[in-house]
């Protein structure tokens, strides 16, 4: 059976008194590794490591997205008003969109430096690139940590966390290169190993980038059958005897809006229909935002 809004356990208070908790994460987050960022950088070209200017590049990328994440995240808190009257909320979901492009990008350069790297190999200070790599990993995973705490259905939040995951599994290619280095001398480690970070990367920013812009093109939310919610209002709901045109879309990743007609029986209470339809959306499939037209006759818009 599918998996329902309200099978999904969504709580809008609980979700709204996050916020605050969130905004302070993703701060924390984008601190940590904005700060260590420079130090990689510094540390990426004296050690002259593919794998530490690498993930210091996507460092500082991951410090530009935070920094949209938590922008993101304190413009969706405030109120509707009317040229926004849905609010700013859709702003988490735009931030995750640009989160993902700027990851597919960031692995654009990674590949283009690990295929110089490989046809002309240079030497690597393995022992300042492991201390680096070793601080950046730290940092990560406090970071990582934080971010984890938040709310997991965020897609904001989920996407600096694929941020902050991707530079954690760089850190750690960068320990392994530097191991490799230290004990045989095979150069060659490093542009590799910042090949197969950057192909990890690109499965999960793929993945963020499809559902992010699937909510932007206002898709139907994945966990939902049409044909079957029409089904099921007609069984369910007296003195309906057809639904068409529904329409149902997401504001966030956890705020679904629907609109339909259904058509009423001959002798049927409109203003009883329109209650048992909305509670049957709500209680059904956590629909609690929808606009529904009653029709005694034929569809006028048809």
């Amino acid at each position: 059976m599918k998996t329902t809004g309200r099978e999904r356990g969504h709580d809008h208070h609980a979700h709204s008194h996050a916020h605050s908790g969130d905004g302070n994460r993703l701060m924390w987050a984008l601190v940590l590794t904005g700060g260590f960022a420079v130090v990689e950088i510094a540390g990426g070209f004296l050690a002259h490591s593919l794998t530490l200017l690498a993930d210091a590049g996507h460092m500082l990328t991951d410090a530009a997205s935070l920094a949209l994440a938590w922008v993101a995240l304190r413009f969706a808190s405030r109120p509707s008003d009317r040229r926004r009257t849905y609010g700013y909320q859709r702003l988490q979901v735009l931030a995750a969109f640009v989160n993902s492009i700027l990851l597919l990008l960031a692995t654009v350069w990674i590949v283009y430096q690990a295929v110089l790297r490989l046809q002309n190999p240079g030497a690597v200070a393995g022992e300042l690139m492991f201390g680096v790599a070793a601080g950046g990993l730290l940092i990560n995973i406090v970071a990582l940590l934080l971010l984890r705490r938040g709310d997991a259905e965020n897609l904001n939040l989920r996407a600096a966390s694929l941020h902050v995951l991707s530079d954690l599994l760089g850190s750690v290619a960068a320990l392994i290169a530097a191991l490799v280095i230290i004990y045989t001398g095979w150069t060659r480690i490093d542009p590799l190993l910042a090949l197969l970070v950057a192909g990890l990367i690109v499965l999960s920013a793929s993945r963020l980038l499809l559902q992010s812009a699937h909510i932007l093109l206002e898709g139907s939310p994945e966990w939902l059958d049409i044909p079957e919610l029409e089904r099921e209002l007609r069984s369910a709901v007296a003195g309906v005897v057809d639904v068409h045109h529904v329409h149902v879309w997401s504001l966030t990743s956890r705020h679904p809006l629907l609109t339909l007609h259904a058509r009423l029986q001959p002798g049927a209470t409109p203003a009883l229909v329109l209650q048992e339809i909305k509670i049957f959306l709500s209680r059904r499939y956590a629909l609690e935002h929808s606009t529904i037209q009653l029709e005694a006759a034929d569809c006028a818009d048809d």
